[in-house]
């Protein structure tokens, strides 16, 4: 498979949770930025606003959940736009871990002896047990058809998954590196002509 092109991209992970810090899986459930997460947050905005002169030539969407949000309105204020002018793309949301949403790793393993060894075998095509989970490889579906229809510059604030799977899509890096790749949440990952950049 071929490296998706984009325009110009600045993709950013929303600031740290208690779930984060907990090793809670959060995929689609609501959790709010903690104190170290909007710390994080400040620092990508004043980060942003610093590389980019122009904000109007770049479009600005977000996954819906409320860490993305809270972490995108942020970013636009650091550049004096109003908090609530982008867009929201469901394909941004985290991947679902459908009945394993809010439990620990350890929890998961005394609830299902065997569970979380099979998804650290087959981490990219994995599904977990419930309606909505999803593995990475139909993450990666949702997220490419998002990709396909960028037509401008873009900041985007999304997860932790969603950026495994971009880093997949535009800088063709093998599945089994994506899905264990650790994902910053207090950096930049920049994307231009192909070529992926934590700031």
């Amino acid at each position: 498979m071929g490296a998706v092109v984009t325009p110009l991209l600045y993709i950013v992970r929303h600031g740290q949770t208690d779930w984060n810090v907990e090793q809670r899986l959060q995929g689609q459930a609501e959790v709010d930025l903690n104190e170290i997460g909007r710390v994080q947050v400040e620092r990508n905005a004043k980060l942003l606003a610093s590389l980019i002169s122009s904000p109007s030539k770049f479009d600005f969407v977000s996954s819906p959940l409320r860490r993305t949000r809270a972490t995108m309105e942020r970013i636009r204020e650091e550049f004096g736009l109003p908090a609530s002018g982008y867009a929201t793309d469901t394909r941004l949301m985290e991947l679902h871990f459908g009945d394993w949403q809010g439990h620990t790793y350890a929890e998961l393993e005394q609830m299902q002896p065997g569970s979380t060894l099979k998804r650290h075998e087959q981490k990219w095509a994995f599904v977990p047990p419930g309606r909505e989970a999803e593995s990475y490889e139909r993450l990666a579906e949702r997220v490419a058809g998002w990709l396909r229809e960028l037509e401008r510059p873009t900041i985007c604030t999304t997860h932790g998954g969603v950026i495994r799977v971009l880093c997949h899509l535009i800088g063709d890096m093998p599945t089994i590196e994506a899905v264990t790749m650790p994902v910053p949440q207090d950096l930049v990952l920049r994307v231009s002509d192909g070529k992926l950049e934590w700031l």
